[in-house]
């Protein structure tokens, strides 16, 4: 495989509409994801970043912008590209590109049998399990909310 590389890519971009085409591949396709929840109206604010590999999208997420915190959603790897990395690049290239914005707090829902990849990134989940497309979720920070510094 060759090198994986990480863009942000404004929304309506082939590059942003190839990655929507992968969202629904494994969201809707593979996880059954109801098709009318995987877009919503945060899609068309939100900063998209891919990862193309070999010539193609094979990895995306969101970031979006919020008052008390930037957060993390529709992160989505390519089935054949799975656990090489790719997800983790994203996110840590997507976090470097919102902290050059001046943004240091982090959120994200994280699907509930993937809690230890996003601890592993320094994520603490907080609150109860709830459900998120059909799926338990948890809500997860990289911040103490109390003091606001970042958690190691």
């Amino acid at each position: 495989m060759s090198d994986i590389v990480i863009l942000p890519v404004p929304v309506f971009s082939l590059l942003c509409n190839a990655a929507f085409t992968l969202r629904s591949e494994v969201f809707v396709w593979e996880q059954k994801v109801p098709e009318e929840e995987e877009h919503d109206e945060y899609d068309l604010g939100a900063t998209h970043f891919v990862a193309i590999a070999d010539g193609e999208v094979v990895g995306t997420l969101r970031l979006i912008d919020l008052p008390e915190h930037t957060k993390i959603g529709r992160v989505a790897v390519r089935q054949a590209f799975r656990g090489r990395g790719i997800a983790r690049k994203l996110i840590a290239a997507a976090m470097a590109h919102a902290r050059a914005r001046g943004q240091d707090r982090f959120f994200l829902t994280a699907q509930s049998d993937k809690l230890g990849f996003y601890e592993s990134l320094g994520f603490v989940a907080f609150g109860p399990e709830f459900m998120d497309g059909g799926m338990p979720h948890r809500a997860m920070r990289d911040y103490d909310r109390d003091s606001a510094v970042l958690v190691d």
